[in-house]
């Protein structure tokens, strides 16, 4: 990839697994790429993801039709990048733990099933031959096959990395401003090292999508959702699946500003094992927080005893770019003619990378859209959208 020029056919900003999705699809649609980012590659909310790649968590809607395409194209990602990205196909097991929150679950999965998705019920004398070490006494649970991870870092470099010399990666560059013609049309941006020329803009800039927005004009109300991560020492496959309690649906519907967590509990190929996960609207705001971590782990614990005796050998946050109504904002911004969005996806980013950087591709070049994009207009926040 060149470092340096001051024109392209597209600027991403932000360097993330989103941006790095947009720039490799718009790299094969035959588009020269800037990428700019004021970090490192990966170093927002991507750097400090599980990797999930999950269906099982959305219900039926646009969300979910998005991530029912990227699913398809993460499976085809793994046989085009290197095997570094740590693509692993494991499913997932959502357990409940008495007979209403089965039933919840059974009513849950029968909506899924309209839109495509494989939940097979598991009874509660048959979970132990998916998941060995979980605790006794639950109810059962369902099985999501198609269910996957990546190292979301590494992803991320491995894409931008495939759009070969059509990729140019800035890093270091804050972006200060927009360029904006006569007309209102976006002409690129200002960087405190010079302006980058390009007839489109696109805002994947995360958590930090709605400061960009402003700098265009425009509102776009992401807000930050923060999130902590434990991280166990190496162990054997002890947890073979993405494994999380029924809770945890309701908590990534939810709109509430308040503390939540929830266990969601996998392991990873070299070893480690993933305790997540807790949400909380507190800003920017990185401040270690003991009893969101000994909630995670009193939780983690409850549902799979083993790890009791396992040490705890670091942990890490991370901020979810959150809308109010769960959606991402995904394509053309009516209001500023060259500026597309790619941001607020929250906690399922990863997941949704293939199809938005689509999806931003496909809506430079002229071409068909996979999917109907209306329901994640950026525009419609405002009043009058």
């Amino acid at each position: 990839m060149l470092t340096r020029d001051d024109s392209a056919d597209v600027i991403v900003v932000g360097a993330g697994v989103v941006g790095a999705a947009c720039a490799y699809y718009a790299a094969r649609s035959g588009l020269r790429v800037t990428v700019l980012d004021r970090g490192p590659v990966a170093g927002g909310t991507t750097g400090a993801g599980e990797g999930n790649l999950l269906v099982s968590d959305k219900e039926p809607g646009p969300e979910l039709d998005l991530a029912m395409l990227s699913t398809l194209m993460w499976r085809e990602l793994a046989e085009e990048l290197p095997p570094g990205i740590e693509y692993e196909p494991k499913g997932g097991v959502v357990v409940a733990s008495d007979g209403t929150g089965m039933a919840a679950l059974r009513d849950f999965a029968a909506g899924q099933g309209k839109s495509g998705v494989t939940a097979e019920e598991v009874p509660a004398d048959r979970l132990h031959d998916l998941e060995p070490h979980l605790a006794p006494g639950l109810a059962g649970g369902f099985h999501y096959p198609q269910d996957a991870q990546v190292m979301p870092a590494l992803a991320a470099a491995h894409l931008l990395r495939a759009g070969g010399d059509r990729v140019r990666l800035r890093l270091g560059e804050e972006v200060t401003g927009l360029l904006i013609g006569a007309s209102g049309e976006v002409r690129g941006v200002r960087t405190a090292a010079g302006p980058v020329h390009a007839p489109y803009v696109v805002n994947a800039a995360g958590t930090w999508g709605g400061e960009l927005a402003r700098l265009a004009g425009v509102e776009l109300p992401v807000l930050p959702r923060r999130g902590f991560v434990l991280v166990t020492e190496p162990l054997p496959r002890v947890v073979r699946h993405k494994v999380y309690a029924a809770d945890y649906v309701a908590d990534v519907a939810s709109g509430s500003a308040a503390l939540q967590t929830s266990a969601v509990v996998e392991g990873t190929p070299a070893g480690p094992v993933l305790i997540g996960a807790s949400r909380e609207r507190v800003g920017f705001d990185r401040t270690l927080s003991v009893e969101v971590l000994r909630r995670l782990a009193a939780q983690a614990t409850a549902l799979f005893p083993v790890l009791a005796g396992v040490r705890a050998i670091r942990t890490y946050a991370g901020f979810r770019p959150y809308l109010p109504d769960h959606l991402p904002a995904i394509g053309p911004d009516p209001r500023v003619p060259g500026l597309l969005h790619a941001c607020g996806h929250e906690g399922a980013g990863i997941g949704l990378a293939p199809a938005t950087g689509l999806i931003i591709a496909q809506s430079v070049v002229g071409g068909e859209v996979p999917l109907d994009i209306h329901p994640f207009r950026p525009e419609r926040f405002t009043s009058d959208a």
